[in-house]
Protein backbone atom coordinates (compact mmCIF):
# COMPACT_ATOMS: atom_id res chain seq x y z
CA UNK A 1 0.00 0.00 0.00
CA UNK A 2 1.48 3.12 -1.07
CA UNK A 3 0.58 5.67 1.40
CA UNK A 4 -2.25 5.41 4.75
CA UNK A 5 -6.06 5.15 4.34
CA UNK A 6 -7.85 8.90 5.91
CA UNK A 7 -8.10 9.51 9.17
CA UNK A 8 -12.05 9.17 8.59
CA UNK A 9 -11.85 5.62 6.70
CA UNK A 10 -9.26 4.18 9.93
CA UNK A 11 -12.14 5.68 12.21
CA UNK A 12 -14.76 4.13 10.77
CA UNK A 13 -12.78 0.53 10.23
CA UNK A 14 -11.97 0.90 13.45
CA UNK A 15 -15.85 1.25 14.89
CA UNK A 16 -17.13 -1.70 11.88
CA UNK A 17 -14.65 -4.34 12.39
CA UNK A 18 -16.07 -4.77 16.26
CA UNK A 19 -19.66 -4.85 14.71
CA UNK A 20 -18.65 -7.52 11.37
CA UNK A 21 -16.82 -9.57 14.26
CA UNK A 22 -19.81 -9.43 16.88
CA UNK A 23 -22.09 -10.46 13.97
CA UNK A 24 -19.98 -12.97 12.42
CA UNK A 25 -19.79 -14.35 16.03
CA UNK A 26 -23.48 -14.54 16.18
CA UNK A 27 -24.34 -16.11 12.78
CA UNK A 28 -21.88 -18.95 14.38
CA UNK A 29 -23.02 -19.29 17.66
CA UNK A 30 -26.58 -19.37 15.79
CA UNK A 31 -26.33 -22.05 12.95
CA UNK A 32 -28.92 -24.59 14.07
CA UNK A 33 -31.27 -22.35 14.51
CA UNK A 34 -31.05 -19.49 11.62
CA UNK A 35 -29.23 -19.58 8.54
CA UNK A 36 -26.03 -19.58 8.67
CA UNK A 37 -23.03 -21.28 10.64
CA UNK A 38 -19.69 -22.34 11.31
CA UNK A 39 -18.64 -21.22 7.84
CA UNK A 40 -20.41 -18.48 6.78
CA UNK A 41 -20.26 -16.88 10.38
CA UNK A 42 -16.27 -17.87 9.86
CA UNK A 43 -16.39 -15.97 6.05
CA UNK A 44 -18.09 -12.65 7.74
CA UNK A 45 -14.83 -12.55 10.04
CA UNK A 46 -12.48 -13.27 7.72
CA UNK A 47 -13.77 -10.46 5.90
CA UNK A 48 -12.95 -8.44 8.65
CA UNK A 49 -9.22 -8.95 8.48
CA UNK A 50 -9.49 -7.85 4.86
CA UNK A 51 -11.20 -4.71 6.02
CA UNK A 52 -8.26 -4.15 8.28
CA UNK A 53 -5.42 -4.88 5.57
CA UNK A 54 -7.56 -2.93 3.16
CA UNK A 55 -7.03 0.44 5.90
CA UNK A 56 -4.19 -0.06 7.55
CA UNK A 57 -1.64 -2.18 4.92
CA UNK A 58 -0.27 -5.09 5.43
CA UNK A 59 2.11 -4.32 7.67
CA UNK A 60 0.29 -3.39 10.52
CA UNK A 61 -2.24 -5.87 10.19
CA UNK A 62 0.69 -8.47 10.16
CA UNK A 63 1.53 -7.08 13.21
CA UNK A 64 -1.95 -7.62 14.88
CA UNK A 65 -2.79 -10.82 13.08
CA UNK A 66 -0.60 -13.22 13.62
CA UNK A 67 -0.51 -16.11 10.71
CA UNK A 68 1.07 -18.68 13.10
CA UNK A 69 -1.74 -17.95 15.90
CA UNK A 70 -4.36 -17.98 12.83
CA UNK A 71 -3.02 -21.52 11.82
CA UNK A 72 -3.01 -22.81 15.40
CA UNK A 73 -6.33 -21.51 15.26
CA UNK A 74 -7.36 -23.83 12.46
CA UNK A 75 -6.05 -27.19 13.47
CA UNK A 76 -7.61 -26.35 16.83
CA UNK A 77 -10.47 -26.34 15.10
CA UNK A 78 -10.64 -29.05 12.51
CA UNK A 79 -9.41 -31.43 15.64
CA UNK A 80 -12.54 -30.18 18.09
CA UNK A 81 -14.65 -31.14 14.89
CA UNK A 82 -13.12 -34.44 14.55
CA UNK A 83 -13.42 -35.30 18.08
CA UNK A 84 -16.46 -34.66 18.19
CA UNK A 85 -17.40 -37.02 15.38
CA UNK A 86 -15.76 -39.50 17.05
CA UNK A 87 -17.34 -38.82 20.82
CA UNK A 88 -20.48 -40.16 19.61
CA UNK A 89 -18.94 -43.46 17.44
CA UNK A 90 -20.60 -45.32 19.84
CA UNK A 91 -24.25 -45.75 17.96
CA UNK A 92 -22.73 -43.61 15.02
CA UNK A 93 -20.37 -41.10 13.41
CA UNK A 94 -21.24 -37.86 13.84
CA UNK A 95 -23.78 -39.00 16.61
CA UNK A 96 -25.77 -36.10 18.56
CA UNK A 97 -24.63 -37.42 21.79
CA UNK A 98 -25.36 -33.76 23.59
CA UNK A 99 -28.77 -33.56 22.24
CA UNK A 100 -30.97 -33.94 25.14
CA UNK A 101 -28.45 -34.69 27.53
CA UNK A 102 -29.20 -31.81 30.38
CA UNK A 103 -25.95 -30.65 29.50
CA UNK A 104 -24.44 -27.18 28.69
CA UNK A 105 -25.51 -27.80 24.74
CA UNK A 106 -28.04 -30.49 25.56
CA UNK A 107 -31.26 -28.69 27.29
CA UNK A 108 -34.78 -30.41 25.52
CA UNK A 109 -35.77 -28.37 23.25
CA UNK A 110 -39.52 -27.22 22.73
CA UNK A 111 -42.23 -28.51 20.52
CA UNK A 112 -42.65 -26.17 17.46
CA UNK A 113 -41.11 -22.72 16.89
CA UNK A 114 -37.81 -22.49 19.05
CA UNK A 115 -37.37 -19.56 21.04
CA UNK A 116 -33.89 -19.27 20.33
CA UNK A 117 -31.96 -21.09 22.67
CA UNK A 118 -28.51 -21.78 21.94
CA UNK A 119 -28.32 -24.63 24.30
CA UNK A 120 -30.64 -26.99 22.15
CA UNK A 121 -28.50 -27.86 19.48
CA UNK A 122 -26.43 -30.68 21.15
CA UNK A 123 -23.16 -31.34 19.00
CA UNK A 124 -23.92 -28.66 16.13
CA UNK A 125 -23.55 -26.07 18.03
CA UNK A 126 -20.34 -26.94 19.10
CA UNK A 127 -19.11 -28.22 15.31
CA UNK A 128 -20.43 -24.89 14.32
CA UNK A 129 -18.19 -23.06 16.59
CA UNK A 130 -15.76 -25.45 15.73
CA UNK A 131 -16.27 -25.00 11.94
CA UNK A 132 -16.61 -21.29 12.23
CA UNK A 133 -12.89 -20.87 14.12
CA UNK A 134 -11.22 -23.20 11.49
CA UNK A 135 -13.23 -21.40 8.63
CA UNK A 136 -12.06 -18.02 10.01
CA UNK A 137 -8.01 -18.77 10.91
CA UNK A 138 -8.18 -20.41 7.13
CA UNK A 139 -9.31 -17.32 5.37
CA UNK A 140 -7.56 -15.14 7.56
CA UNK A 141 -4.64 -16.72 6.74
CA UNK A 142 -5.57 -16.77 3.39
CA UNK A 143 -6.23 -13.03 3.32
CA UNK A 144 -2.34 -12.09 5.10
CA UNK A 145 -0.88 -14.80 2.51
CA UNK A 146 -2.32 -12.87 -0.43
CA UNK A 147 -1.40 -9.69 1.37
CA UNK A 148 1.73 -10.50 1.18
CA UNK A 149 2.37 -11.32 -1.98
CA UNK A 150 0.83 -8.36 -3.37
CA UNK A 151 2.91 -6.08 -1.70
CA UNK A 152 5.97 -8.32 -2.92
CA UNK A 153 4.96 -8.26 -6.47
CA UNK A 154 4.27 -4.86 -5.83
CA UNK A 155 7.89 -3.79 -4.93
CA UNK A 156 9.44 -6.32 -7.51
CA UNK A 157 7.57 -4.03 -10.55
CA UNK A 158 9.11 -1.20 -8.85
Amino acid sequence: MKEEMSRIVRTMTTLIYVFIMVYGFYVIAHGHLTPGGGFQGGSVVASAFALLVVTYGNQKTQDFLQKDLLSLLESTGLVIFICFAFFGLGATFFYNFLSNSGSLFGSSATIGVNPGNLNTGGTVTAMNIAVGIEVLAALGVIVLTMSQASETIEKKEK
